[in-house]
């Protein structure tokens, strides 16, 4: 069996937790930012759970994980 190839696109925007999980960052955070209030840009900061029917897709382009 080949060696399978990493998503450069998803390594980069995507994170797994040491238990597995796959985690994304929010999107919106860099573009008109002075308009919108500190609360919501700080809350841009967070990585949260990619959804579930979408995490077989990504979990296709890191065969091997980030890292």
């Amino acid at each position: 069996m080949p060696k399978l190839k990493t998503h450069k696109g998803a390594k980069s925007r995507f994170n797994i937790t040491g238990r597995g999980k796959l985690m994304r960052a929010k999107g919106m955070k860099s573009h008109l930012r002075r308009r919108k209030s500190k609360r919501s840009k700080r809350l841009f900061d967070e990585m949260i759970p990619v959804h579930a029917s979408d995490q077989s897709r990504m979990k296709r382009l890191l065969p091997y994980g980030t890292g």
